[in-house]
């Protein structure tokens, strides 16, 4: 049952039209406010949302990039360039109800999203396994055997996601893709305590799996079309990508930027906003940043690790 009810008043200002769905961490519903102009109105339960889901400062990440004030028109069509979770995609379908979204799944996260179930499964394994270990603490000797046990029995039947699995049993921010890299791992008790749900994740939003440059190809022409771009960041870690990142792959990504509407993401983990400002000051090669509006969120990963999002568009 929703939480909200047709014809209730929100802060004074929304009225709810209809309930739209219910996600594993939110509800959606269609209100209007004063004006009687249609607005998605989102319902968070704190409970339910991963520490990564919030900012430096306790704030919730979706919302704090969903303030960035993008002014593009309704029924745009957003082109999402990049492999990933989808995360970027489904939050814009859900704040633009009426606009076609394109996600590239070019690494076929949709597999990973399939076998949640098996991925429920195991974890529930791995809760009775470490139920009497320390949370957070090193798990060793015959514990750590069990667990490996476990995982290497799913993996025997058949997929087993270990990007996902890394985040219950590894150091936050490090991760694995195979039962070799696991066993060479350190492990952790850091097990998830409840199941994963993308019950209306990614609905509405069309998926295809090309190289970016092709999916570019198709859309560069469209007048109505907004690029999410979103690649790998410079000078770091890619091993969940199909291919290697150097800088001219990096470098080469500029170019969807050029006079197109965009949103581009980046941290300061990449030095790609400085090395634009340089090339903009030092030749004759425009700096596509130029005119771009930026956005900051500060992320904490854990007690040691902390950087800062950002995002430019235009």
């Amino acid at each position: 049952m929703s939480k909200l009810s047709k014809g209730q008043i929100i802060d004074n200002k929304y009225s709810v039209s209809f309930f739209l769905k219910k996600g594993s961490y939110a509800e959606t519903y269609r209100v209007q406010n004063e004006a009687k102009e249609t607005k998605l109105l989102k319902l968070f339960d704190f409970a339910k949302l991963h520490r990564t889901q919030f900012t430096e400062s306790s704030e919730i990440l979706e919302i704090e990039i969903l303030k960035g004030g993008f002014n593009y028109p309704q029924d745009a069509t957003f082109v999402d360039l990049f492999v990933g979770s989808g995360l970027l995609s489904h939050f814009v379908k859900q704040n633009n109800p009426s606009a076609k979204v394109v996600y590239n799944d070019y690494d076929n996260y949709f597999e990973r999203l399939k076998h949640i179930p098996a991925t429920n499964v195991l974890l529930a394994e791995l809760r009775t396994i470490l139920a009497d270990w320390p949370k957070d603490k090193r798990i060793t000797d015959a514990t750590r055997d069990r667990v490996l046990s476990c995982v290497e029995q799913a993996d025997s039947k058949g997929f087993v996601d270990y990007v996902t699995l890394s985040s219950s049993l590894l150091f936050s921010m490090c991760y694995v893709t195979d039962l070799k890299g696991l066993k060479a791992a350190t492990l952790y008790n850091v097990v998830r305590m409840s199941d994963y749900n993308a019950d209306g994740y990614l609905t509405g939003v069309e998926r295809v799996s090309l190289d970016y440059k092709a999916l570019y190809e198709q859309y560069k022409e469209n007048k109505n079309v907004v690029f999410l771009v979103d690649p790998p960041y410079l000078s770091t870690e890619v091993g969940v990508y199909k291919s290697y990142w150097k800088l001219k792959d990096y470098l080469d990504v500029l170019q969807v930027l050029d006079n197109r509407p965009y949103v581009y993401f980046t941290s300061n983990k990449s030095n790609i906003i400085e090395l634009c400002d340089w090339i903009g000051s030092k030749t004759s090669i425009a700096n596509p940043f130029t005119g771009a509006t930026t956005k900051t969120v500060n992320v904490t990963m854990n007690y040691s690790s902390t950087y800062t999002n950002m995002i430019l568009y235009k």
